[in-house]
């Protein structure tokens, strides 16, 4: 399959009140274009990741009308085998992605709870949390971080996150890493709550990802505003 086949299918199922409504999934426009240039970067050579089946899973597993957090991250993992549409999530055998490491370690210092013994994020995707990286596909292999960042996904990213500060009521955006932080002015933070910081990466995690508490100022932000916390 695809990107553009997995994208047509993704949109073919979806309500007008969803992502699909939103004009950069309309014929031609900004999704199927950066689809389209994913898919020449497969057909030069490179392996793309997430897979085409994977890489709209954020969106199908937290329509718009649930989302309550967001965080996004910088593009998926460019290890093979790592990547699966879900912005720090993995589901494979050990070791962990490094990032995820430090997420995880930032949650125990944070809430006081254990480090699970998997990766697999889709349960706080499945609460509200929108797991969105600025691109949504990648090369994968050494080095190959953002290689992906002007492949179109721009335009893409930027309209999803303005639809979220538009049509929810009050959401945390959790925006970790530069290019993250570079769609803090797409937020209404009169509405919204907005907690930045270093990205979790090794290279950066100690810059200011560590100790920012990001899940426990969620929670109570949430909860101070009428929502249920997230189940992190």
């Amino acid at each position: 399959m695809s990107y553009r086949d997995a994208l047509a299918a993704y949109l073919a199922t979806r309500n007008g009140s969803d992502w699909a409504a939103l004009p950069v999934f309309a014929p031609g426009a900004a999704a199927e274009r950066a689809s389209a240039a994913a898919d020449a970067e497969r057909a030069g050579g490179h392996v793309v990741a997430p897979s085409p089946e994977r890489f709209l899973a954020a969106l199908k597993l937290t329509p718009l009308d649930q989302v309550r957090v967001v965080i996004l991250g910088q593009d998926p993992y460019p290890t093979p085998g790592h990547a699966n549409g879900l912005a720090f999530s993995y589901v494979g055998p050990p070791p962990l992605p490094r990032s995820l490491v430090n997420i995880y370690k930032e949650r125990a210092a944070d809430l006081g709870l254990a480090a699970p013994a998997d990766g697999d994020l889709s349960t706080w995707a499945r609460q509200g949390v929108l797991l969105l990286n600025t691109a949504l596909t990648v090369r994968e292999g050494a080095s190959k971080a953002g290689s992906h960042l002007a492949l179109g996904w721009r335009a893409v990213t930027d309209q999803i996150i303005a639809a979220v500060s538009d049509a929810r009521p009050h959401v945390v955006f959790l925006l970790w890493g530069a290019p993250a932080q570079g769609k803090r002015e797409l937020i209404d933070e009169e509405k919204h709550l907005v907690i930045a910081s270093a990205h979790p990466s090794p290279l950066s995690a100690r810059r200011g990802f560590f100790n920012s508490k990001p899940f426990s100022r969620a929670n109570a932000w949430l909860v101070e505003k009428g929502e249920e916390a997230v189940r992190w």
